[in-house]
Order: C-alpha cells, then structure tokens, then sequence
C-alpha cells in the first residue's frame, strides 16, 4: 500500500492542473445540485419494532386522513394578573384568533376552540388552542408558519401573554458564531504549529472544499433520501475536523521529508506513502464506527452515519490526492523561515530536544506513575455516568428566551408538568368480542393506576373497531415517574388482552422517546462488540500486533466512559452549566452513548494510528522499543497535539448551537476528544508500550502469516526506493504492495 500512494502523490503533485480541476468540479457539480434539488419536505421518525412505532402505524392506518405524523401546535394565552381567560373581552379575542387560524392556511387539518376542548385551567388564567396540520413540520410552508406566529399578536397588544409550543415552529438549528471562532482557532493553531501561512492555510483550505462537496450532496439527496436537519451539520462537524486533521497530517510529513533534503515531487510521494497510509486506516477506523451505527435499526441515525462516513471518505481521498497537487502549486513557500531553522537544528547531533522528545523521556523514567494518574484521574472524572438517564429533549430544554419554551413553562404552571407529554393509549379491539367493555375496561385501569393526572374518554373510528384514550401523566415528560405510567399502563394492557382479546399500545413523544431510550440501552453493547472488533483486527494488520490494538481499545473505552461522566455533570447535574449556555439540566440524549462511541472510536484512532506508527517504523526500522517511543513523540507529538486541538475547538464550536442536541453533542466529542488525545494517547499509551517493551510488538508467526501485509510504515517503500524501483517509474507502473 505504501508503494502504490507514494505513486499516487508524485502523480498528484505532477498533474496538479488536472487534479485541481476535478476536485473543483465536483465542489461546482455537487454545489449545482445543492442549489437545484427540491427543499426536504419531511424529515421522518420511526423506530421500528417499537411498540409506540407499531401504536403509530395503528393509528395511520385505522383513522385515514387523521393526520397522525402532521405537525401540532398549542397557541398558549394567560391572562394578565387578577383577569380570567373566561372574561367576556378575553374570551372573544381568543374565540376571534380560533378563527383567524382556520382561515390562515390549507395546510391546517383542525383547531380546537379551547372553550369546547376543556383546555382552559382550573383557575382560569391559562387556556390553548391546539391546532393540527396535514403535512409535517418540515413541509409547512412560510405563510403557514407566519399566520401561526402571527395568529396571537392581537392578543398580546390587549395585555395577554401569548406564546406557541409545539413542533410546527421547529426550523433549522442556529450554531452562531462559535462555529466561526472554532474554525478561527484552528487556523491560529495550524500558523503557530507550521509557521507559515501557506502551510496552514492548505489542510484549511482542502477540508473546506471536502467539506462542501459533502455536505452539497447531503443537501442535494436530502429530499430523496429523507434525511433530517442534523444530518448534514453532524456530517459537517466531523467532516471538517478529520478533514483539517488528515491534511496536517500529509503537510507536516511532506516538511519534514524537505527538511532531509529531498527533492519536492519525492518528497510528496514519500509523504504520501508514509502518513497517507496512516490517514487511509484512520478513516477506515472513522466509517466503520459510522457505519456500524446502522446495527441499532433506527433509520435517521443510520442515515446520519452514512453521511457523516460519506464526507469522511471524501476527506481521506482529497488527502491522498489533492493536497499533493496543491503543495506542488505552493512551492517551497510551505517551509516557514523558523521552521528552516528549527529543521537545520534537529539535524545537528547537539541539538536541542523538542517537547515530545522531552516528555516520552519522561514517561520512559516514570511509566507506573504516568499510567496509574492518567487512569485514576480519567476514573474518578468518569464517577457520574453511574448515574446516567436517558431521554430525548423536549420543548423543555430549549433556551427560556423562545416561544416554545416559555408556551411549555406556561402549560406546566396552569395544567400540571404532565401535561406537556401527553401519552395516546389505542386499543385495537378488532380480535375483541365486546370492543366497547374492552376500552372501557383499559379506561378504568389506567385511572387506578398512579402518577396519572387525567384520562379523557375514549375516541373511536368509524369502523368502530380502533379507540384512543388521551392519558395526562403527574409528571414532566422525561421524569422517571412518567415512564413508569408508561410501563404500568402496558403491564395492564398484557392482562387485558388475555381477558378479552383487545391489544392496547402506548405511543405518542413521550412513549416514542422511552421506547427510544430502550433500544439505545439494548443496541450499545452489540455496537460496540462490532465496532471495536472489526477495528481491532484492522489495527492488528497495521501494527502487526496483538496487545497494541487491545491497549488501544481499553484506552479509548476509559476516555468514553470519562466523557460521558463529564456529559452527565454539566447537562443532567447542571455543574458549570452556565459556561456551556445549559439552561435547563435534564436526562441525556437517548442516542448520545452510542453516537459518541462511533465516532470518537474512530476520531481516537486517528491519534492512535499516527503517532504509534511513527514508533513501528522506528521500531522496524532497528530502534529499540524506548527509543521508538521517543522518535515517535519526537515527530509526531506536535502534530497530533496540534490535531487535537483543532478538533476540539470545531466541536467545540457548536456548543453555541441553540440546538440542545447539537450543543451537547460538540461539548461531549470536544472533552471526549480531549481525554483520549492528551491522557490515553500522549500519557497512558507510551507509559503501557514502555512496560511491555519488546512484548508490544508480539504477534504469533501463525497470524504474522495470515495477516496481509499492508507495509504501513513503509518498510517495502524504503526497499523499493532504495533499489530504484519506483521512482524510476516515476508513478506510472502498476506496482501496489499490499
């Protein structure tokens, strides 16, 4: 493999004309079709093999035209201090807005005057009015939106406070400037690491148009594929950071193959061929936990993995090929004048050690106190996810500023906590003798049971043979009294259905969310067996190795666990939740755990893969196992600290999304990345490799012969160059070692 990228980066480099334009194309191509392929009109929802799934598919299929996936919302009025919402002028203006909404969009299928619908408080100072929509809320048209926003400005002006909940108002998530500032601080990282703006402005500039080809397809495919808003900001968020990453990594080996004296085309194949082979098993350790994410069986997140796997791949192709060309346009402009220096001085025997040198000899003197601080302090950061709870966000943990935050806050003062996640109980009656004795009977249950606020009497279809019954819990929709209702009220329906032959189904957010929660917790511990095993077989093939990819595997599950005790102490303990902009502390994201598992395995092994195959070729190259650790901190420490810092400031970047689930996604993959790049890689890898010494690099003569040898650190290369093989060739034949 190394033979066969050292070709293609001479290729690159030479016919960078060529390799410009086609890159640019598709960035043209992608962007055309971007800019041309119709609005996403849906973003679907399902989970399937879910009971709430199969209650929602009920209800599609037994009330035609109900509308059961259309977008809702609640017009909330409170009247103001000492006034009822029943006065006569209050009253008319609500009566008056009903009105207003019914005629304000053909989209609308009904709205619900609240003086019919009991939605007026038992103190009278709160009402709504819930209105239901044929289409979702993503192909709700501006005007809909507007007459919606709209609708309560009257009422406002007569002293009454309006506000609206509800999914209709749901639009793209803001990421504000902190996303500009992440991008800002990577740039001020790759001058400082390059010193020179030339060499910091290509990994930048590559990752861009890698990024833009991704996420223009994203866009482009959206409408046919289904995909959701996150979709394609996940896809960026992740793109960018490997993207940027992958480029420092090539650059940084091209310098320091200049620095030896080569000549600029060899420099960028032996570039190529070396860290190239590290940034193709990274992004092959980056897909495959993308990927695997479609184990779970929940399709927006296998869709959000693809995608976000899709840019990845794009990331490692424009590395291999486009940054080649664009250092053959940059000339010798990419070697700062310090870097020059710093290059003539390295190659001095006096000379002075850099950072990495110095700290591998540390850990090299102290590898039993290096490993037990990095484990004990990873461990003990790691104590709250012992208590983790999962859930998904409601309009609850949006920011106090919205509308939908403030309607929500208002329905809980004047109706109950409950009443924000309301559960729909259907009884399908069809296989039931007495269907009408049957619902009333799950009516009566669900009644007796507790931590049940109000049961509304049942609703059948035409057919006669479906009923729904609206249950109001006590508590707040992602409480654990709430999801206890659930369970009790399914427990009930078992008894039920064996009494009378009637099945009765949970479903509705609420539910939908539980049920969600649930196979997040059964699908983790299969993901994780297919993600870190298929990557541990990939990473024996690279470092020729048993304990190597077993230590690598350990270490990144001591910096995920560590991420997600930091994750549950500022979004569910609320500690130092002001300085992240949490506004509200709750349960964590039901498909954080196994999202942040996919992809900062793979981010992590970006690390692993750079800086431990520098030690492998030094290793092979007749160093022995403590000065292969220095070496490799010597060349690569600055590089992959420099990577790390500028991953965490891109994912740290959208913590000032207004998004709850963008926002605490960015902060759990910067600290996650953090713990495993600066304690795991930098601290407690070396500390094990110096322990085990020679042991590090055993692997069984029967595997050593099984295993392909895909020459990584370019022993073959070395060999090939040194017989003049390849070079001779100059890229044009077809010699690929594998």
């Amino acid at each position: 493999m190394a033979t066969f990228l050292y070709k293609l980066g001479r290729l690159a480099f030479r016919r960078r004309r060529y390799v410009a334009l086609i890159w640019v194309a598709l960035l043209a191509l992608a962007g055309f079709g971007a800019t041309s392929a119709a609005t996403a009109t849906s973003s679907s929802f399902s989970i399937p093999g879910t009971e709430a799934q199969r209650a929602f598919d009920l209800l599609d299929e037994r009330f035609p035209g109900g509308s059961a996936d259309g977008a809702t919302a609640r017009v909330v009025f409170k009247a103001p201090e000492g006034e009822k919402v029943t006065a006569a002028d209050n009253k008319a203006e609500i009566q008056e807005i009903v009105g207003e909404l019914k005629s304000g969009s053909d989209q609308i299928a009904s709205v619900a005057d609240p003086y019919q619908a009991n939605a007026v408080s038992k103190d009278g100072s709160t009402a709504y009015i819930s209105v239901s929509y044929k289409v979702s809320s993503m192909e709700l048209t501006d005007g809909t939106r507007e007459a919606l926003e709209g609708a309560g400005h009257d009422a406002q002006s007569s002293g009454m406070k309006v506000e609206i909940g509800g999914d209709a108002l749901q639009v793209m998530p803001e990421t504000g400037a902190t996303e500009i500032i992440g991008v800002a601080i990577a740039a001020v990282v790759l001058v400082v690491t390059f010193g020179s703006l030339i060499a910091a402005g290509l990994p930048l500039l590559t990752a861009l148009i890698g990024v833009g080809i991704g996420v223009s397809t994203i866009t482009a495919l959206a409408n046919v594929l289904d995909l959701g808003s996150t979709t394609s900001t996940l896809a960026m968020m992740i793109g960018l950071a490997v993207g940027i990453d992958y480029a420092l990594f090539i650059v940084s080996r091209y310098r320091a193959e200049l620095a030896e004296g080569r000549e600029r085309e060899e420099a960028a194949g032996r570039a190529v061929g070396t860290a190239g082979s590290a940034v193709v098993f990274a992004g092959l350790t980056v897909v495959i936990a993308l990927v695997g994410l479609a184990v779970v069986n929940i399709p927006m997140l296998s869709k959000m993995g693809f995608a976000a796997a899709g840019t990845v791949a794009i990331a490692v192709l424009i590395a291999l090929t486009l940054v080649p060309a664009m250092l053959g346009f940059a000339g010798k402009r990419v070697m700062g004048r310090r870097a020059r220096k710093a290059a003539e001085a390295e190659n001095k025997p006096e000379a002075k050690p850099n950072m990495g040198t110095r700290w591998a000899r540390f850990v090299l003197r102290r590898p039993v106190w290096v490993l037990l601080a990095g484990v004990i302090g990873l461990g003990a950061i790691a104590v709250p996810a012992a208590s983790l709870e999962m859930g998904l966000p409601d309009d609850g943990a949006q920011p106090k500023s919205t509308t939908q935050r403030q309607a929500y806050d208002m329905l809980s003062d004047g109706f109950g906590p409950g009443f924000n996640g309301p559960l729909m109980v259907v009884v399908d009656t069809r296989n039931s003798s007495d269907g009408k004795a049957a619902v009333n009977r799950v009516s009566d249950e669900i009644e007796g049971s507790g931590g049940v606020a109000a049961v509304t009497p049942a609703t059948f279809n035409k057919a006669g043979d479906t009923a729904t019954i609206t249950v109001i819990p006590k508590d707040r929709p992602s409480s654990v009294e709430t999801e206890n209702v659930v369970h009790a009220i399914r427990d009930a329906g078992q008894t039920v259905k064996s009494d009378t032959g009637a099945e009765v189904l949970v479903t509705g957010a609420t539910a939908m969310n539980i049920d969600f929660s649930q196979k997040m917790n059964d699908a983790l511990l299969p993901y994780l067996a297919l993600v870190v095993g298929l990557a541990f077989l990939l990473l024996m093939v690279v470092f020729r190795s048993v304990l190597v990819p077993l230590k690598a595997a350990l270490g990144f599950l001591l910096s995920v666990v560590a991420a997600l005790g930091a994750v549950v102490a500022v979004f569910q303990w609320g500690w130092l939740g002001s300085l992240f902009g949490v506004e509200q502390t709750g349960p964590i994201m039901s498909m954080m755990p196994i999202f942040m598992v996919g992809v900062v395995f793979g981010l992590a092994m970006d690390y692993e893969v750079f800086l431990v195959t520098r030690m492998r070729e030094a290793y092979v190259h007749g160093e022995t196992p403590g000065q292969a650790i220095v070496t490799g901190f010597k060349h690569g420490a600055r590089v992959v600290t420099a990577a790390a810092v500028i991953m965490m400031a891109v994912f740290a970047g959208f913590i000032g999304s207004s998004e709850q689930m963008i926002k605490m996604i960015g902060f759990s993959l910067a600290i996650a990345v953090f713990f495993d790049a600066f304690v795991v890689r930098m601290a407690i890898v070396p500390a094990v490799l110096a322990l085990l010494g020679k042991r590090a690099w055993w692997l069984p003569r029967w595997l050593d012969r099984a295993l392909p040898n895909v020459d990584v650190e370019g022993e073959g290369l070395r060999k090939d160059l040194s017989d003049g093989g390849p070079a001779e060739g100059g890229g044009e034949r077809e010699l690929v070692r594998v």
